[in-house]
């Protein structure tokens, strides 16, 4: 599940800076940023349970 959250964070990233650079869609570009942020303090707060 954590690896789950980062490769989610990771696209999210990778969408948001492909869509800042090539595209300008405006307010979804940094929807996508929010989102992957939020992925990646899930993981953090979650912790590692194995």
């Amino acid at each position: 599940m954590s690896s789950l959250l980062y490769l989610i964070a990771i696209i999210l990233v990778i969408g948001w800076i492909f869509g800042a650079f090539v595209y300008s869609v405006g307010g979804l570009i940094h929807i996508l940023l929010v989102l992957a942020v939020i992925a990646v303090l899930f993981r953090l707060i979650g912790g590692r349970s194995v």
